[in-house]
């Protein structure tokens, strides 16, 4: 399918739910109308309410589940509760043909994180400490909400609505900061300008005659558009490290670390805080290596 290339490698091997080692407290709990606006939750052990990492899988925009948390992120919601950090993991429509246009993922990743604020009572959340974190597409929704002006909105007649989506921090992994092909191909690579994924997305070639309808879809499906000196410190983690070699395969491309360099760079003419790592800054680990500083950023930004 045409949207692979954006997910990581491993993604052709499982496109359905996997099982979970760890029973969520909650399960497929209901945050908006469509059919795959349902989450999972875990709750940390805890007399005071925790901080939330509110997790958004992989996949491209068209692949992936919740449960896609067991495979690519566990450690990181293991190291969470151990902490007495709280975890929901999300779905979320995809997007591309027979389905949504972007941006329209994105605003259920919004929802989801409004929905939880609304219920942190019963779900023992401190509504002051939610974290969106995620992979790739998740990685995308992840910076899109902690940069997005708040959606609120006070006076609508759904109380989901009400509930604000600002976020103290964010942690994502081979996030594409922008997803607009005008800035791609001079970030990362001129293969950007023919990559599927754009049409698959937006419904339009990046050399279509007629691409100038979509340039809003690029500009607001585009978490680096929305930056401002208000916006969450973030941190970032790529799989590839950062070189200034042309990406080798369509998996590098699509998670090209350029892309977080790019991010960081305006960041830091704001001054806000953007840690960038790579695999050179954990020299012989493996599986996640990230996990315990990217926790602990989320510690030292978030009141638990």
């Amino acid at each position: 399918m045409l949207i692979l290339a954006i997910a990581a490698s491993a993604l052709l091997a499982q496109t359905g739910p996997v099982e979970y080692t760890r029973p969520p407290d909650f399960s497929n709990v209901r945050y908006g109308p469509a059919e795959r606006n349902v989450l999972d939750l875990w709750k940390a052990p805890s007399d005071h309410p925790t901080a939330l990492v509110v997790y958004f899988h992989p996949g491209g925009f068209g692949h992936g589940d919740k449960t896609w948390i067991e495979q690519y992120d566990k450690p990181l919601r293991e190291l969470c509760l151990s902490r007495g950090i709280s975890v929901a993991t999300v779905s979320y429509r995809y997007a591309g043909p027979g389905n949504v246009r972007m941006p329209e993922p994105l605003y259920d990743a919004a929802r989801s994180i409004q929905f939880l604020r609304l219920h942190a009572k019963e779900y023992n959340i401190n509504p002051k400490a939610v974290i969106p974190a995620g992979a790739s597409a998740g990685g995308v929704m992840g910076l899109w909400i902690a940069f997005h002006d708040d959606l609120a909105e006070p006076n609508s007649d759904d109380p989901v609505k009400r509930e604000s989506t600002r976020v103290c921090t964010t942690g994502v992994v081979d996030a594409q900061t922008t997803l607009d092909p005008r800035v791609l191909v001079k970030v990362v690579d001129p293969k950007w300008g023919s990559h599927p994924v754009i049409r698959a997305l937006y419904g339009v070639t990046f050399d279509a005659p007629d691409v100038a309808k979509a340039y809003p879809l690029f500009e607001a499906s585009s978490a680096i558009n929305s930056l401002t000196k208000d916006d969450p410190p973030v941190f970032l983690y790529y799989t590839h490290s950062l070189t200034s070699d042309p990406p080798k395969d369509s998996n590098e491309l699509a998670h090209n670390p350029r892309m977080g360099a790019f991010l960081k760079d305006h960041m830091d003419k704001l001054g806000i805080e953007c840690v960038l790592r790579t695999p050179k800054d954990y020299p012989g680990q493996h599986n996640r290596p990230f996990t315990t500083e990217m926790v602990d950023f989320f510690e030292r930004h978030c009141a638990k």
